[in-house]
C-alpha cells in the first residue's frame, strides 16, 4: 500500500475513443444448401409461432453452432396486398411483425400513429414501403454497430440457389459514412441503392435506385419488396429480366406475401442470397493518465527488502544519490483507495538525474 500520493490533474488526464472493425463475410452456401438431412437444412431454424425464421453456421442442435441472422417479412395494412381477394396467409401476423418493427426502428408521429418505412428516410414524405423483408443480423456479428458504408447483399433474381452466373442485384449503403440519417429512435440509419458495379451479372445500372433502408445499431437491414420486380412491374429490375419470380415454385414476391408463410419467404430470401459483406464495430473507450515523476520525486521506496540495518540496499557508498526501480503504477480515489493497478513490462531505474512519464489507459 502507497504511503505517499501524487494528485493528477487536468491536463493528466485524457479520453479516447477507438473504433475496431472486423470483416464479416457471409456466402450464400453457408446459409443454403450446405448442411442438409434429406431435404431438411439442419442449421436453419424454423419455430412454432411462425413469426420468423433463425439461420446459424452450422446446423443448430450443435454446441458449435453459432447464430448468424433472423428473417421475417412483413406487410403495411395499407398494403394493397393485405386487402388482396387472392388467399391469405399470416396475413394478421404479417402486418404485426410490420408495425412491431416499424415503432421500434421509425417511432411514431405527433398523432401517436406508428410511422411507416420510408424509402427517402423521410419521416414527413416520401415513398412508404409497404412490403419489407426484415434481415436482423446477430449482435455476435455486429458488435456494437454495423460499420456505415460496408454493407453489401448479393441476390439472385431467380432460380433455386443464387450462383455467380445468376443474375443478381446488389444492394449497399452507398456514401453512408457521409450521408445518414438521425431521426430514428434506434440510432443511425441509412439508404440502400441498387447497384451494378460489382459484375456484369446484377441487374441495374441506376445508382439512384432505392431498395431498402439500414439500421447500424439495431443490426437490421430493411428490403422493400421490389426489389425482386420488374421495372415494368414498379419494382426496380430492368425490364429485360425474364422472369420477376422470388421462389422456385414460380410465385410472384407480390403471390409470395399474400399467399405464402413467412417461412416459405424466408426459405426464398435465403436462397437467393449470393454473398453478404460487412464490417463490424467496436468501440473501445479509453482513458489515459500520464503519471509524471519528476526529478526529485519517487527515488526512494517503501518496500522493506528496501532497507537492511537502516541503510539502503542499492547504495555502496553513503554518497551515492538514491535510487529506485519503478515497477507498479497504482491508481486511487480521492479517500485514497485502490482503483486500478498497472505493472511495467519491466523495472524502471529513477533516481534524481532523471525524470519519467508512463502512460496507463484505462480500457472499458
Amino acid at each position: 500500500m502507497a504511503t505517499t500520493y501524487k494528485s493528477l490533474s487536468s491536463n493528466d488526464i485524457v479520453t479516447t475513443k477507438t473504433l475496431l472493425h472486423e470483416a464479416i463475410p457471409i456466402t450464400g452456401t453457408i446459409v443454403s444448401g450446405t448442411y442438409t438431412s434429406g431435404s431438411t437444412e439442419t442449421n436453419i431454424k424454423n419455430y412454432t409461432h411462425g413469426m420468423f425464421q433463425s439461420v446459424y453456421d452450422y446446423p443448430y442442435l450443435s454446441s458449435s453452432a453459432n447464430h448468424i441472422f433472423d428473417i421475417a417479412i412483413g406487410i403495411h395494412s395499407d398494403s394493397n396486398l393485405s386487402g388482396s381477394s387472392v388467399n391469405h396467409t399470416q396475413t394478421s401476423i404479417k402486418i404485426n411483425i410490420y408495425n412491431q418493427m416499424a415503432q421500434v426502428l421509425m417511432g411514431y408521429d405527433v398523432s401517436g400513429n406508428i410511422r411507416q418505412f420510408d424509402e427517402d428516410g423521410d419521416l414527413s414524405g416520401g415513398t412508404k414501403m409497404n412490403e419489407v423483408i426484415f434481415l436482423n443480423l446477430a449482435r455476435l456479428l455486429t458488435k456494437d454497430e454495423i460499420k456505415k458504408g460496408s454493407f453489401t447483399l448479393e441476390l439472385g433474381t431467380s432460380g433455386t440457389y443464387a450462383s455467380a452466373s445468376d443474375q443478381r442485384i446488389k444492394l449497399y449503403d452507398k456514401n453512408a459514412q457521409n450521408d445518414y440519417r438521425v431521426n430514428s429512435p434506434a440510432g443511425d440509419y441509412a439508404i440502400l441503392y441498387a447497384d451494378s458495379t460489382a459484375g456484369t451479372n446484377l441487374t441495374t445500372d441506376d445508382t439512384t435506385q432505392k431498395a431498402g433502408l439500414l439500421f447500424y445499431q439495431a443490426g437490421i437491414a430493411v428490403i422493400t419488396a421490389s426489389a425482386f420486380l420488374n421495372s415494368t412491374d414498379g419494382g426496380i429490375l430492368t425490364a429485360s429480366l425474364s422472369s420477376s419470380e422470388m421462389d422456385a415454385s414460380a410465385q410472384d414476391i407480390r403471390d409470395l406475401f399474400v399467399s405464402g408463410a413467412i417461412s416459405a419467404s424466408c426459405d426464398a430470401l435465403r436462397h437467393r442470397m449470393y454473398d453478404l459483406d460487412f464490417n463490424n464495430t467496436t468501440e473501445l473507450n479509453s482513458t489515459v493518465y500520464f503519471c509524471r515523476a519528476h526529478h526529485n520525486e519517487f527515488n526512494y521506496s517503501t518496500n522493506p527488502t528496501y532497507l537492511s540495518g537502516s541503510k539502503l540496499v542499492v547504495k555502496n557508498v553513503s554518497s551515492d544519490s538514491p535510487v529506485s526501480y519503478i515497477t507498479t503504477v497504482g491508481l486511487y480515489s480521492a479517500d485514497n483507495e485502490l482503483l486500478a493497478v498497472a505493472k511495467l513490462s519491466e523495472p524502471l531505474k529513477k533516481d534524481p538525474s532523471n525524470e519519467l512519464t508512463l502512460r496507463v489507459r484505462l480500457d472499458y
